[in-house]
């Protein structure tokens, strides 16, 4: 008996074999496959030897399997049907009748600012589509590389550090700017926010780590001065509330201020300064790019951002 290894073995002399038993003639086999019919009388040598057993016999009425032929014929089959269609192209995603499951991680304010729109969206076009949102503790690289994410949204250099990390890909969705709340009836800030006032006024900050410090403060620092931080928060949603019943300065993101300066009373001012805004973006790992599931979600979270 011969031992045949997969390693070893040439899988287009199982295709040749499967044509030769189909067709029992040397010339129509290489027909059915694109050979000719020199390059099939080879490859019926090499099955030969491969397998130590003739195969395909010359008798009076043409060629006839031999038993071990016969007996692999259907088995065959069904091996090679079942590598074609692991190895066939995926068909088109179709979100209306798909059944899919994606995790995406992200911070509060791209919950509040995108989450409503996106999640509205998939549930109109893609019903048969569930979606797990995390909150975003960690630095998204492992996950997403792991397959514990599908998309993870934030700053790029929160997301995935310094420098993108290998087989990630980040995409930018949408531009924030800042602007700067107090509550209505405050005692200083009337018409207009002063530098003045804004340096000596104390201030509330959406700080993840606790930090005092942040963009508002080195934009102070370029031109000397400083601020005081009075209270920290680790949540965008949270903030506003904080400042509805204080004398507190928050500066926020604009479309989290739009949101709730209306509800919680709040009046909107331009910072006194030039304050850097700053991008958000999705990131992904490269082994899901072509997925065309996961391609349809980045393009519909696209669109829904440009139209925040």
């Amino acid at each position: 008996m011969h031992d045949v290894h997969l390693e070893g073995l040439d899988l287009n002399l199982l295709v040749a074999l499967r044509a030769l038993l189909t067709e029992r003639h040397v010339t129509r086999a290489a027909a059915r496959i694109g050979l000719t019919q020199p390059a099939m009388s080879h490859a019926l040598a090499r099955l030969r030897q491969l397998l130590g057993d003739p195969l395909l016999v010359r008798t009076a009425s043409g060629m006839q399997p031999t038993p071990r032929a016969e007996a692999m014929r259907i088995p065959l089959d069904r091996a090679l049907e079942e590598l074609e269609r692991v190895i066939a192209r995926p068909a088109p995603f179709d979100p209306k009748t798909a059944k899919r499951q994606f995790t995406l991680a992200t911070s509060d304010y791209v919950e509040l600012t995108l989450f409503p729109r996106l999640v509205a969206r998939l549930r109109a076009e893609a019903p048969g589509v569930d979606v797990r949102v995390l909150h975003l503790v960690e630095r998204a690289t492992g996950p997403l590389s792991e397959g514990r994410l599908d998309l993870a949204f934030g700053l790029t250099e929160v997301l995935v550090g310094p420098a993108a990390a290998n087989g990630i890909r980040a995409q930018r969705i949408f531009d924030e700017k800042f602007v700067c709340v107090v509550r209505n009836g405050h005692p200083v800030v009337k018409r207009k926010l002063t530098l003045e006032d804004f340096v000596r006024l104390p201030h509330a900050l959406v700080s993840l780590s606790g930090d005092p410090t942040g963009v508002v403060d080195e934009a102070l620092a370029k031109i000397g001065k400083t601020r005081r931080v009075a209270v920290t928060v680790p949540h965008f949603l949270v903030a506003p509330h904080v400042v509805q019943d204080t004398d507190l300065v928050l500066t926020l993101a604009e479309r989290v201020a739009r949101m709730f300066s209306p509800m919680l009373g709040l009046a909107q001012f331009a910072p006194p300064l030039p304050i850097p805004g700053f991008a958000m973006s999705m990131v992904w790992h490269e082994r899901m790019h072509s997925d065309s599931a996961h391609a349809w979600l980045r393009k519909v979270v696209k669109e829904e951002a440009k139209a925040l």
